[in-house]
């Protein structure tokens, strides 16, 4: 769960920990989830063990993972609550930064979306569908979560381009999507229409409708947060 194609580049600690609180917030690794053995996931990130402990003891710090000892111990993704609680007011108190961030989110995801168009294969036009599938299969919102993070990953991954890939991966890491909230069944159902509408415009090769696919789906995404954040 912890592999991503995403071009690594960031080793100090607090890049390490950007980047599996990004994983967290996307919804790659979910409440409960154990992280893999300290020597395993330094290998899959490319740092050393002690730059990891640096960052896996932050996000214990903050909130974000619990240590457990035993046969059966390790670090585990928590509920969240103090995490999501902070997310909260620190968007609150900067709305202007969160509006910022979904116009990046628009430049980049609207461009991968139309380069999805003119280069996806039937491998990737597959994986989009399984995530599709995923979505409409999903019982909690943390399958919800991880098929929402899946489709998006490989929409930008079938536009090629590495650069795109990571702008979009940081730029939804730092969006911190509260599915198991009161009322948001809504946003889950509306998912499912757009993501296929988004499927559907790269399918046909239609860049423009994927492209304004995309910009409507990220539209309802900035209503639906600041609905929320005004509540």
């Amino acid at each position: 769960m912890v592999d991503h194609h995403v071009p690594m580049r960031r080793t100090t600690v607090d890049d390490m920990a950007d980047l599996l609180r990004g994983r967290i917030h996307r919804g790659e690794l979910s409440p409960g989830d154990r992280l893999p053995a300290e020597r395993e996931l330094a290998a899959q990130l490319g740092v050393g063990r002690v730059t990891l402990r640096g960052a896996l003891a932050k996000l214990q710090s903050e909130g974000y993972l619990e240590a457990r000892r035993g046969a059966a111990g390790g670090h585990f993704v928590t509920r969240l609550d103090e995490p999501y609680r902070r997310w909260l007011l620190s968007m609150k108190d900067n709305l202007t930064d969160l509006d910022d961030l979904i116009e990046f989110r628009l430049a980049v995801e609207r461009r991968a979306a139309e380069l999805a168009a003119q280069r996806a294969d039937a491998t990737d036009l597959e994986r989009m569908a399984a995530a599709i599938e995923l979505l409409d299969k999903a019982e909690t919102a943390e399958e919800f979560r991880m098929a929402d993070s899946e489709f998006h990953a490989a929409l930008v991954e079938a536009s090629g381009s590495p650069r795109l890939i990571l702008a979009v991966d940081q730029a939804r890491g730092e969006l911190f999507s509260p599915t198991d909230q009161p009322r948001y069944e809504t946003h889950i159902d509306t998912s499912r229409e757009q993501h296929l509408a988004i499927f559907d415009a790269v399918k046909a090769a239609d860049s423009v409708g994927a492209a304004d696919a995309v910009e409507a789906h990220l539209q309802t995404t900035r209503v639906e947060l600041l609905d929320m954040l005004s509540r």
